[in-house]
C-alpha cells in the first residue's frame, strides 16, 4: 500500500498517458509524456516554472498561431470588415466574447479548486475520442458558433 502512494503520481500519470493514447488525445498523450520525463529526470524547478508560467505562455504562443493568416495577408482588412457586416461574423464575435470569458472562468477554477484538473482532462478525452473534438480554447469559439449555425439551420 505505501508503494501505491509512494508512486501515486507515477500510476495516475502512466493511467492518463495510456487513456490518452488510446483515446487518441495526442496533445495530452505528449504533455503527459513530457512530464514524466520531467519527474523521472527530477527537473523539479522546471516542473514549476512551467506550473507557474506555462498557461500564459501556451496563450500567447495560440494567440500567435491564430493572428498568423492576418500577418501572411490571407486575411485583410476589407475581409474583416465584410465578416463584422454578415449575421456568422457577429454570431463568432459574440462565440468569441463568451469564449474568452468562459476560458477566465475556467482559469479562476482552476486556481481555487486544482483537483478538478482530472475532470477536465478525462472529458477532454472523451470529447476528443467520441466527438471527434480538439482540446484547443479559440477553436472552442468556432465550435460554438458552428454548433449555434447548424442548430438555426434546422429551423428554417
Amino acid at each position: 500500500m505505501e508503494a501505491l502512494i509512494l508512486y501515486s503520481e507515477y500510476i495516475i500519470l502512466g493511467v492518463l498517458l495510456l487513456l490518452s493514447y488510446i483515446g487518441h488525445n495526442m496533445s495530452v498523450f505528449y504533455a503527459v509524456g513530457i512530464i514524466l520525463l520531467l519527474k523521472i529526470f527530477h527537473f523539479t524547478a522546471l516542473m514549476n516554472f512551467v506550473e507557474a508560467n506555462g498557461l500564459n505562455y501556451g496563450i500567447i504562443l495560440l494567440t500567435i498561431a491564430i493572428l498568423l493568416p492576418l500577418a501572411n495577408g490571407r486575411i485583410t482588412v476589407p475581409m474583416m470588415i465584410d465578416t463584422f457586416k454578415s449575421p456568422v461574423g457577429i454570431l463568432a464575435l459574440l462565440a468569441g466574447i463568451f469564449a474568452a470569458a468562459a476560458g477566465g472562468w475556467g482559469v479562476n477554477l482552476l486556481k481555487n479548486t486544482p483537483t478538478i484538473v482530472t475532470s477536465l482532462v478525462i472529458g477532454t478525452m472523451v470529447g476528443v475520442f467520441f466527438f471527434k473534438g480538439i482540446a484547443v480554447g479559440p477553436l472552442i469559439a468556432g465550435g460554438i458558433t458552428y454548433l449555434i449555425l447548424s442548430l438555426t439551420k434546422l429551423f428554417h
